[in-house]
């Protein structure tokens, strides 16, 4: 029960092929109603033509051929709008019983077209209008009164037609509105759940990348050397086994986390490493057989805050990982300054390898990876070779001068 072209617009795919858009049962209607409204005017005027005897004979047939005409018209007046209502100027002013037809077509063309075709097709209808009714008095009005009842007439058409179209543009604009409103809503959820797996990539490769690349390091020096004592065998079996088993703890704790479809940040609270595990991280790599010497200038890790402290503890994390991967047996320091308002500095520095490292997958990804990690948390991270040839990473985090915050 709604308009064809306006259900066009809430649907412009309804008529991609090219073709106008079919009647609806309203507009069957309507335009039923407008047909038999202009076949009305027209036997009125026509009825009140025949019997005028002063009329000429030939000119009220034609008047009245032209009037029939032009209530067939009628049915056009939605796919040429602007063409039924110039016709209908000179039309109307010709023949008096095509008067109804000509109102149909000024209303058709206010409510189909914009305000300028209004204003010139419009105009010039009653621009005509006080020379009609010089020519054609109308012996039961005066010449004044017939003027000014017809320019109120096709005003109050012509108004109407703009209430309708105004009507109809205020709907497409709310449904375009609330259609654009649902895409925005469509693209926020799909970047908060790139965001979210972004998210859970990064943690993943945190976590897992350290324990895996022990278990790797190790189990390639096992198979390189099967010959070596059973005591560094057993203690490398048993860094093997501790990296696998954290790696399935902190892969099951990940894991727990998509399925409670829980935050970043809520989820596994308990486990979320800050500054002050620094110092547990260097033994754990000691313990692993890696060198690592910690300068430690920070007097109160717990005055950082929680988010500082643990992007802080996952960049030494990273930059320890690719150590060990890159530079194995290499003794790699890391040291760490800083203070409130100051802001926080870490460096990570391995002097260049010695042997030739194992291959380890997935290198390559973890610079980025700190790299935009530092970035989101305010601070900035730079990396490189130094002059003889070893590597640092340099991170500068931001630390607040009011003390710590969660």
């Amino acid at each position: 029960m709604l308009p064809s072209a306006l259900l066009h617009g809430l649907d412009p795919d309804s008529g991609t092929d090219g073709r106008p858009p079919r009647r609806t049962a309203r507009d069957w209607a309507v335009d039923t109603c407008c047909f038999l409204l202009a076949g009305l005017v027209f036997l009125v005027a026509a009825t009140a033509l025949l019997r005028d005897q002063h009329a000429p004979q030939g000119l009220a047939v034609a008047d009245v051929l032209l009037g029939a005409l032009s209530c067939g018209a009628v049915w056009l007046r939605r796919r040429w709008p602007v063409g039924l209502a110039a016709a209908m100027v000179p039309l109307g002013f010709v023949s008096s019983t095509a008067g109804g037809t000509a109102m149909v077509a000024l209303f058709t063309l206010a409510v189909h077209r914009p305000f300028r075709h209004v204003a010139w097709i419009g105009g010039a209808d009653l621009a005509l209008v006080p020379l009609y009714y010089w020519l054609r008095p109308d012996p039961d009005l005066p010449f004044a009164g017939s003027v000014v009842f017809a320019v109120l007439l096709a005003v109050s058409v012509i108004g109407w037609g703009m209430f309708v179209r105004s009507k109809r543009l205020l709907m497409l604009s709310l449904r375009e509105r609330a259609r654009r409103a649902e895409n925005e809503a469509r693209l926020r959820a799909e970047q908060a759940q790139r965001l979210a797996r972004e998210a859970i990539a990064r943690e993943m490769h945190d976590v897992l990348a350290h324990r895996l690349t022990l278990l790797s390091v190790h189990a390639g020096a096992l198979e390189f050397r099967p010959d070596a004592p059973r005591e560094e065998v057993a203690r490398a079996a048993g860094v093997i086994r501790e990296s696998a088993h954290e790696a399935l703890q902190d892969l099951r704790e990940i894991i727990g986390v998509l399925r409670a479809g829980e935050s970043e940040d809520s989820a596994g609270e308990r486990r979320q490493p800050t500054l002050a595990a620094l110092d547990a991280l260097v033994a754990e790599c000691r313990e692993a057989g890696m060198k690592v010497a910690l300068d430690h200038r920070v007097a109160d890790p717990a005055a950082v805050a929680a988010s500082v402290g643990r992007t802080a503890y996952r960049i030494a994390q990273e930059a320890l990982t690719n150590a060990r991967k890159h530079a194995p047996g290499a003794e790699v320091t890391v040291c760490l300054t800083g203070s409130p308002g100051d802001g926080l500095t870490l460096a990570v520095t391995n002097p260049p390898p010695t042997t030739e490292p194992t291959p380890v997958p997935g290198s390559g990804q973890g610079l980025i990876g700190l790299t935009e990690r530092a970035t989101l948390a305010g601070g900035r991270l730079e990396h490189g070779t130094t002059g003889d040839g070893g590597f640092e990473v340099r991170a500068w985090l931001p630390w607040a001068q009011t003390g710590p915050t969660s």
